[in-house]
């Protein structure tokens, strides 16, 4: 069942905004702390990739998943009352996944052949959110990931927490899909 509504944009055209018809109907709040992460070799834009074993387990924390638009001012002469908006450039955030250190080293080969100079080792990568039943709800996917940055944990002799290693992407779009039902 297709959740929808409708506003107008202008006198004259009608914007329909909704959910597909795979989404669910639930309003219930979503838990944050269920989700699994998959690297796809990108697929040059045609969203077909193979899928990639990088890292067994799972991540810890996955931040930046945002987008957000600059809007264009426009002024208008002889309209004294304000500026009009009208949508700009979208631009999205370093996608940041955190996750305990192993002794696979996937993520840092990857990071060191991309800064090596193999810059179309690009990855698309699905972050999958998970409901209590370990159902999947929603999936955030990054087309054509790059890895920017990679940090390896802080090594103290004093420290008693898991080493956290971190990886930086930037990324060419940020979609969001919901499984069909």
């Amino acid at each position: 069942m297709a959740i929808g509504a409708a506003f107008s944009a202008s006198a004259s055209a009608q914007v329909s905004i909704g959910i597909g018809a795979g989404a669910r109907p639930s309003s219930a709040p979503l838990i944050p702390f269920r989700f699994q992460v998959r690297f796809r070799q990108s697929g040059a834009g045609t969203g077909q990739g193979n899928d990639v074993d990088m890292c067994q387990g799972a991540f810890a924390e996955c931040t930046g998943l945002e987008a957000t638009m600059e809007p264009k001012v426009i002024r208008s002469g002889g309209v004294n009352h304000g500026a009009f908006q009208r949508a700009g450039q979208v631009t999205h955030a370093t996608v940041i996944l955190k996750r305990g250190m192993t002794d696979n080293r996937h993520l840092w080969k990857w990071f060191a052949l991309v800064s090596g100079g193999d810059y179309a080792a690009r990855m698309d990568v699905d972050i999958d959110m998970l409901d209590g039943a370990g159902t999947k709800v929603m999936t955030w996917s990054l087309a054509r990931c790059m890895p920017v940055k990679f940090k390896a944990a802080d090594l103290n002799a004093r420290a008693t927490e898991v080493a956290v290693e971190e990886l930086h992407l930037a990324h060419e779009g940020l979609t969001l899909g919901f499984p069909k039902a």
